[in-house]
């Protein structure tokens, strides 16, 4: 793997850490300030705005796409693609805001078991949660399109202050004036619109675009024809990813989605290193060919189960603990079991994240996106039964089944070898599922962190073992800092993978 394509990851990777860090630190504060019930409400309405994200209909990805290209090809069309996709992003926002403005009242109202002193507070914030959704369909063409030219350090510092105004603006305002979801939400959609300003003008001086332009519709049918394919690529995935909260909320009540939705949003955060390794990859894949491509993605999951899988084990052993100094005790005794699964689910997620940004990038996305849309009703009935009968546990589990069957299909349709790819992937899931075990059996804290060293220890030595490309990885970073001589081998490359 090319020394520019490990830095940007690098840079991915850090400027996805301090967001993380921010969202982490200001989650007590919003359950202090606003109350368990109210912030699971604040959660649901975020989950809702995140299904209008079809209306982006593929654009911002098939902008990141077009511009990687245009980039290798320097033919001078990022102007044109730019624009064009702004002009039609904004278009299908306008038409999504006024959708969200009565569908978020109908669910608000008939959709959820929630108090109705709290649907009074969203029903008279519907025209700020209307106005997120153009802000944030324009905001995605701009992410596409800064990373498509590999302005990773611009976006990166953009992203993060854009995150510590989401999460801390509102925090002021409630401090401020009142808790109530009618402060909160308006002052978060504020915060997006000076993050998304902002990242429009790092991503205009990053494309070097001197003027606007008038949209090319013969680009915005293109964009469209890459990003229809897109869309209905992504969007079971994010039904999925968002549809389980909803259901929760649904089938046992609001205040569970905070016990569901308090874990996930922390355990999600493990995937920082596969959506770096993703954001980097995917413009370097779209402007390879299949070939290069290939070996690039597999060796992007070589180097994903060396670094990735240790960290994970860590972290299944480390929740509970964390829960307990973050949130209190019976936070944590609510939120670990079905945290624990949810990261198992997490782990496969970051997989198939390098999968599909292959497919994806090499334009096989057809095949893949039927399949997913054939699973989906299978997924949501199952996910409803497993609801109902075991509560949040039943979902945890359920959404990971769910993750594994996205790999298979996915691993099926980038057509990497899977007899050379699937037996180590199986080995460190084994890892996981023992970790699962192991975690939810012991409770003192020098138990966790030697079986977690341990744990992380002997996955690493698996990985070295087993991945001829981790282990090239490794010797040049030996030879790098003076560990090896240049000519000397590291003495088990002879051993094949």
């Amino acid at each position: 793997m090319e020394k520019r394509i490990l830095k940007n990851i690098a840079i991915n990777f850090v400027g996805s850490i301090v967001p993380t860090f921010v969202s982490l630190a200001t989650v007590p504060a919003y359950l202090h300030s606003m109350g368990v019930d109210r912030y699971a409400v604040i959660n649901l309405v975020w989950a809702l705005i995140g299904y209008f994200g079809v209306l982006d209909l593929g654009t911002s990805l098939a902008t990141e796409n077009q511009i990687a290209k245009a980039r290798a090809a320097n033919d001078g069309s990022v102007d044109r693609i730019f624009w064009s996709a702004c002009t039609f992003n904004l278009a299908t926002g306008i038409i999504g805001g006024v959708i969200i403005y009565f569908g978020a009242y109908l669910y608000i109202q008939h959709g959820v078991k929630v108090d109705p002193a709290f649907q009074r507070e969203v029903i008279s914030s519907l025209p700020w949660i209307a106005l997120s959704v153009p802000l944030a369909n324009v905001t995605w063409v701009f992410a596409g399109a800064i990373t498509g030219v590999e302005s990773f350090t611009s976006f990166n510092m953009m992203q993060t202050l854009g995150t510590m105004l989401f999460q801390v603006l509102p925090l002021a305002a409630i401090f401020l004036f009142s808790p109530s979801l009618a402060v909160v939400i308006p002052a978060a959609v504020i915060a997006r619109v000076l993050a998304g300003i902002l990242l429009g003008i790092a991503t205009v001086r990053a494309l070097k675009i001197r003027r606007a332009t008038m949209p090319d519709w013969q680009t915005v049918r293109e964009l469209f024809r890459f990003g229809r394919w897109a869309i209905l690529f992504n969007l079971p995935m994010a039904i999925t990813a968002t549809i389980d909260r909803m259901l929760v909320g649904s089938v046992v009540g609001a205040r569970e989605v905070a016990y569901y939705a308090t874990p996930q949003n922390l355990v999600v955060r493990l995937n920082i290193l596969p959506m770096a390794m993703m954001r980097t990859l995917f413009p370097r894949l779209s402007a390879s060919t299949k070939e290069n491509a290939d070996e690039l993605a597999r060796s992007a999951l070589a180097l994903l189960n060396g670094v990735f899988t240790p960290c994970v084990l860590i972290a299944i052993l480390a929740l509970e603990p964390f829960l307990t100094i973050w949130l209190g005790a019976p936070m944590a005794l609510a939120c670990a079991p079905v945290g624990r699964l949810l990261i198992i689910g997490v782990w496969i997620n970051g997989q198939s994240a390098i999968l599909g940004s292959l497919i994806q990038a090499q334009a096989n996305q057809s095949a893949v996106a039927r399949v997913s849309w054939l699973q989906l009703p299978l997924f949501v009935g199952v996910l409803w039964m497993a609801i109902r009968w075991f509560g949040i546990e039943g979902a945890a589990v359920t959404v990971g089944l769910k993750a594994a069957c996205d790999y298979w299909v996915f691993l099926y349709f980038a057509r990497l070898h899977p007899r050379a790819i699937l037996p180590n992937m199986l080995a460190h899931l084994a890892f996981l599922i023992a970790t699962v075990a192991i975690g939810s059996q012991i409770n003192t804290l020098p138990a966790v962190i030697v079986v977690a060293l341990a744990m992380a220890a002997a996955n690493v030595g698996w990985s070295i073992h087993t991945s001829s490309e981790l282990r090239g990885m490794l010797r040049k970073l030996c030879v790098r800092f003076g560990f090896l001589p240049v000519d000397q081998p590291a003495p088990d490359e002879a051993q094949g993978s």
